[in-house]
């Protein structure tokens, strides 16, 4: 759509009330026992399982998918009473995406590429958007794009905007996930409004960071994101995914974050076309949690390899 200034400039964020909400979460929305075990299961469904470091091999990629595929034991996952579970999709740097295709073919798990400069989003623009067209050819199904910081913190909102839309034309029919950095943004109310602009100029999915930052995904944050994206779909009739990504490493926060995500999105958000986490380790540590319901006793770390 085009861009709408005076919805984007009417968009607010009442800090100490927003705190006040998320930190009542937990106590208030607890699951146990088989019910904990299920929204285990459904946000093991919904992690895009990364690996983004500099030492990455195609070995490594390869095992990374060979864990989506499989992403825990055979003999839980029997002992539940469930097959077939795979994870959200693999996301990888645009030099791994070639690999990661090959690894998952037949599959049905998506390949997102991380791009246009990421983490950073500084490199020159051309080449950013050269990035995204480099990794669709590649076979990347998904693109997750770094916006320009420096457009939300000097207020230029026709800037980031006119970004995000090229961004999207770029990724043709690939899905777009925009990654706001929002440890960078300097207040709730500019994760807001970059929200509502991102969405505004065709962005799939947005996401809270690229797990980079000093300070990565939270509930303040997430909440204010998913009432963007609650407003956007009010307004225009179109949903929009949510993408939390960074410092979510244990499965209690998991589902705390799966809980917020129904209380204001309500059950249709609750699928990896309209959810994911941007995780590596969360992985095994749901799988570890899965194994102590099954068995009654905590295992080692080590024993749930995640690639």
């Amino acid at each position: 759509m085009e861009l709408d200034m005076d919805w984007v400039t009417g968009a607010q964020a009442n800090t100490s009330a927003i705190e006040r909400r998320v930190k009542s979460l937990p106590g208030r929305r607890s699951v146990k026992k088989d019910y904990q075990a299920a929204w285990m299961l459904k946000a093991i469904t919904m992690i895009d399982l990364t690996t983004l470091s500099g030492d990455d091999t195609p070995g490594r990629v390869r095992r990374l998918c060979a864990k989506a595929r499989q992403p825990v034991r055979a003999d839980i996952l029997e002992a539940l009473g469930v097959e077939g579970i795979t994870t959200g999709a693999v996301c990888v740097y645009h030099e791994m995406v070639e690999t990661a295709v090959a690894a998952l073919e037949g599959t049905g798990i998506p390949v997102a590429a991380v791009s246009t400069g990421f983490p950073a989003g500084l490199s020159p623009y051309h080449l950013r958007v050269a990035e995204i067209g480099e990794s669709v050819k590649a076979g990347a199904s998904e693109i997750d794009i770094v916006i320009s910081r420096r457009h939300v913190l000097t207020g230029n909102w026709q800037a980031l905007y006119n970004e995000m839309r090229e961004f999207r034309a770029a990724c043709g029919d690939a899905h777009v996930k925009a990654i706001l950095a929002t440890g960078e943004l300097g207040s709730l109310r500019n994760v807001a409004r970059a929200s509502l602009i991102c969405m505004m100029a065709g962005a799939d999915f947005i996401k809270t960071s690229t797990g980079k930052e000093a300070v990565n995904a939270t509930l303040p944050v997430s909440l204010v994101m998913m009432r963007a994206i609650r407003d956007y779909h009010t307004r225009t009739g179109f949903r929009v995914g949510y993408k939390p990504a960074g410092g979510i490493s244990k499965a209690k926060d998991a589902v705390t974050y799966l809980t917020l995500l129904k209380d204001e999105l309500g059950n249709r958000w609750l699928s990896p076309d309209m959810f994911r986490f941007g995780a590596s380790s969360l992985l095994g540590d749901l799988e570890r949690q899965l194994e102590h319901h099954v068995t009654g006793n905590y295992s080692a770390s080590y024993r749930h390899a995640i690639g």
